[in-house]
């Protein structure tokens, strides 16, 4: 993958190397003079002694380039060169000495160079700064250049115009089948609703009866009719749509908002615990708040812990297997463990993943390069170990009680943004997804010889998010190619298979841009080698690492999986991979915050300055019919909310408190919302 498609979350600009830095100082706008200093006086270094000293050319060693831009050698090019006048010139000033006390007269030579020339040199060599990239679009006459560019020589090495040959031809739309996108509903995700693997199949029985959601209710508690009855309807009402459409037999929740918690910063991630007793919060201003959901309808605060060595934003965090302590993290090595109990008032300990020897190449760890930042971490089933995916294309297996790194793999070509466990219970089996459109699966009993078990090919673009069903056997992804996966382990590809085909040669020249480009589905196609079961399509994986996730077995009966959205949205999809439900978030919160200058810090072309959202996170409640969205959300999405929504018969708000309270990041009422002003401290 190129580095604009890695998986940072961070800005674009922290992405940029000295090399690209120095590059931009040295390049000039186009309505201005280029000014180049060079100092000729006595104290040079003898050229017999530089080392990087290079003498001018022989006459038979000149830089024919050059002098092809410069000057023209056939009259082809002097003709090209009067043309190139018509659409405009860059001006320079080439200024000789003047930089020695001594030195009272400089010399300046004046003179300027045609457009179009500077594009042809340029495409020779492959090599634009960022300053000559934007001042090329900024040009008014880009529209006839680019016309010119592809009316240029079309001939294997790109004609006249090098490197852009290749781009332009590589960008120009081939014909594709208009049938390629995977079919809907999917063959492969009917025969799953079926097997009865993701919930009661409730095709195949109760087609006569067409019961109320209530009365269902009413007979389990009274425990009306016979054994099997019974249980259907237990089976039923743990399922969030009936394919029956029957009346009130829907319950997942819905677009209106039971209350909504407002942060000065995005959100980033935000889950239930396994019991659904408490949630906590992500936030980009380095904290995780933990709430009290015992009562999903009156949620309370009850701790808030820092991350002192920030780096950009929270990335993950990740909750042990018995919910008594929180491991998070951020663009760092560094990873805190806190207690989750409300009396235990003891600070955070951390642990550092990038402390550990260097073994040699043939030790556990190998020669695995140090790393920098993680962007995703989990605790193992046992939870005594913690495993990363980190910025330096590997994954990490730390164990927590003796504070060391067990293994240090580097298994990809890219960013890990996600790792997880395929069994709850389990600490052997492990998935990894990466910015190479790939996900590995390791067994933590042979990572000894730093090679994966097997793998997952079907995404063209970079995965964001992996989640496992906890079974040991179903897998889901988001990719950037604006699908969802499932995956099946028994049709996991053999690591022998893997290197035989070659998979990634179909996806790691990529130049998309997720974090600021806009996809194009003309670009989407079909991995030749996709192993997948059923692809979701719908929903917007732009800007961030949109997460993904199964519907809880008990109050779904796993029948659903849903994604946050760039639009908005939480999109709750049925395994046959049509769209159960939508949930509207930016519909729910729009204007509930007033605009107070902050909106300032962002600006977002696409929003133009607008109320926007990005959902990126979304968690279901084990327990319950409720969603709590958490987003990115505000004025250019400059603030964060976490919205929590539930399944709701009527459209009429009867209860208490009332739907939709806006409140802050400790649950108190919103100064704005009873007219008061906002106060700078939260």
């Amino acid at each position: 993958m190129s580095g604009a498609a890695r998986g940072s979350d961070s800005p674009a600009s922290n992405n940029g190397s000295g090399a690209s830095n120095a590059s931009n100082a040295g390049s000039a706008r186009l309505d201005s003079p280029v000014w180049y200093d060079m100092d000729l006086g006595e104290g040079d270094v003898d050229e017999e002694e530089d080392p990087d000293y290079q003498d001018e050319p022989d006459d038979d060693e000149e830089d024919e380039d050059f002098f092809d831009v410069l000057e023209g050698d056939d009259d082809e090019e002097d003709e090209a060169l009067e043309e190139d006048d018509d659409i405009g010139n860059v001006g320079f000033q080439l200024v000789l000495g003047g930089d020695d006390e001594d030195d009272d007269n400089p010399q300046h030579v004046e003179g300027t160079v045609p457009l179009l020339s500077l594009l042809r040199a340029a495409a020779r060599t492959g090599q634009w700064s960022n300053g000559q990239l934007l001042n090329f679009i900024q040009n008014p006459n880009v529209n006839h250049l680019l016309a010119r560019m592809e009316d240029d020589d079309d001939d294997e090495d790109g004609g006249a115009w090098g490197h852009f040959g290749h781009f332009l031809r590589r960008r120009r739309r081939t014909t594709k089948d208009p049938n390629r996108f995977p079919k809907v509903p999917s063959e492969e995700g009917i025969k799953l609703l079926r097997s009865g693997v993701f919930g009661s199949n409730s095709v195949d029985y109760d087609r006569r009866v067409r019961k109320h959601a209530a009365r269902r209710i009413l007979e389990r508690e009274l425990g009306l009719g016979t054994r099997e009855e019974r249980n259907r309807n237990s089976d039923i009402l743990r399922q969030a749509r009936q394919p029956l459409n029957i009346p009130g037999g829907d319950l997942i929740p819905t677009t209106q908002a039971e209350h909504i918690i407002h942060y000065d910063d995005p959100v980033y991630s935000g889950q239930f615990s396994d019991d659904g007793n408490f949630f906590f919060s992500c936030c980009q201003d380095f904290k995780v708040r933990m709430y009290d959901t015992s009562n999903p309808y009156n949620w309370k605060h009850y701790k808030t812990v820092n991350y002192p060595w920030g780096q950009w934003t929270l990335t993950d965090a990740s909750l042990s297997p018995d919910n008594k302590w929180l491991a998070y993290t951020s663009i760092s090595s560094l990873v805190s463990i806190a207690p989750t109990d409300p009396l235990d008032t003891g600070d955070p300990y951390t642990l550092d993943l990038s402390d550990f020897p260097d073994r040699g190449r043939g030790g556990a760890l190998g020669r695995a390069r140090g790393f920098s930042g993680i962007w995703s971490i989990r605790f193992s089933g046992d939870g005594r170990e913690l495993v990363a995916g980190t910025n330096r294309d590997s994954i990490v297996v730390y164990d927590i009680e003796s504070r060391r790194v067990l293994h240090h793999i580097e298994g990809h070509e890219n960013d890990v943004n996600a790792v997880c466990f395929a069994d709850k219970s389990s600490p052997h089996i492990i998935y990894s997804g990466s910015d190479d459109a790939t996900i590995k699966v390791w067994d933590r009993r042979s990572m000894g010889d730093r090679r994966e078990a097997g793998a997952f090919v079907g995404h063209i673009e970079g995965l964001t998010y992996i989640d496992s069903k906890g079974d040991g056997r179903y897998i889901l992804s988001n990719g950037k190619d604006q699908s969802m996966k499932l995956w099946d382990l028994r049709m996991v590809m053999s690591t022998a298979r893997f290197q035989e085909l070659d998979p990634m040669q179909h996806t790691r020249y990529s130049d998309f841009d997720y974090r600021t480009g806009r996809y194009n589905d003309d670009d989407w196609d079909v991995h030749p080698n996709d192993n997948s079961l059923v692809t979701f399509r719908g929903h917007k994986v732009l800007n961030t690492l949109i997460r993904c996730h199964f519907s809880p077995p008990s109050a779904t009966n796993s029948r659903y999986v849903y994604s946050g959205s760039r639009d908005g949205k939480v999109y709750v999809y049925n395994m046959d991979a049509t769209i159960a439900k939508v949930i509207d978030v930016r519909e729910a919160t729009r204007g509930t915050r007033p605009m107070d200058g902050h909106e300032r810090r962002f600006f977002r072309f696409e929003d133009m300055g607008q109320w926007s959202t990005c959902v990126r996170d979304a968690s279901w409640h084990p327990n319950a019919p409720f969603i709590v969205a958490s987003a990115w959300n505000g004025y250019n999405m400059s603030r964060g909310t976490c919205t929590l929504h539930s399944f709701n018969e009527g459209l009429d708000d009867e209860g208490e408190p009332p739907m939709a309270r806006s409140m802050n990041d400790v649950l108190q009422p919103a100064p704005w919302q009873n007219g008061q002003e906002e106060e700078d401290d939260w």
